[in-house]
C-alpha cells in the first residue's frame, strides 16, 4: 500500500473512520428516539456516543494525516484536503454539540447539528472512497508521479 500509516499492508485511517461513524449515527438515532419517546435515557446514550465519537475522530485523524502528507498527485491531494477539511468542521461541530448539550442548551439546535454534521459526514464519506476507488490513493505506486512509476517499476525488474 501506499500509505505509510498501514499495519501489515492495511491502511489505519479506514479501519478507525468506523468509530466516529458509528458512534455519530447511533448518536442521531437515539436523539430521534429520545424526541419520540422522552425516555431521558435516550437522550444520555445520544450525549455519550456524541463525545465518544468525537475522541474517536480525533484518533482516526492522525493515521488519515500520515496519509494526507503521502499524497503528492494534485487532483488526489485537492481531494484529500477538501476530505480533511471537511472532516475537521465535522468533529468541530459535534464537539459544539456535545459542549451545548452539556450545559443543558434547550431548543432544537442541537438535534439540527447533529443532522448537519451527519450530512457533512455523508460528502465526507463520498470523498474519501473517491479517493480510495476512483483516484486509487491506496494502490501501489498511487502516490508516485509518472516518472517514479516508471523508475520503481524498472528497479523492481533489476
Amino acid at each position: 500500500m501506499s500509505t505509510p500509516a498501514s499495519i501489515a499492508g492495511h491502511p489505519i485511517h479506514p479501519m478507525l473512520v468506523s468509530i466516529p461513524i458509528g458512534l455519530w449515527v447511533f448518536s442521531l438515532v437515539a436523539d430521534i428516539v429520545y424526541l419520540s419517546t422522552g425516555n431521558p435515557d435516550w437522550e444520555t446514550t445520544a450525549w455519550l456516543t456524541m463525545g465518544g465519537g468525537v475522541i474517536g475522530a480525533l484518533l482516526a485523524a492522525v493515521p488519515g494525516f500520515i496519509d494526507f502528507l503521502s499524497v503528492h498527485e494534485s487532483r488526489a491531494r485537492r481531494t484529500a484536503a477538501m476530505h480533511m477539511g471537511l472532516n475537521l468542521v465535522i468533529v468541530a461541530v459535534f464537539a459544539v454539540n456535545f459542549w451545548l448539550r452539556a450545559e443543558g442548551a434547550g431548543g432544537t439546535l442541537p438535534y439540527w447539528l447533529s443532522w448537519l454534521a451527519i450530512i457533512a459526514l455523508v460528502v465526507s464519506g463520498w470523498l474519501g472512497g473517491h479517493l480510495v476507488h476512483v483516484l486509487g490513493v491506496t494502490q501501489p505506486g498511487a502516490n508516485l508521479a509518472r516518472g517514479e512509476v516508471a523508475e520503481r517499476d524498472r528497479l523492481h525488474r533489476a
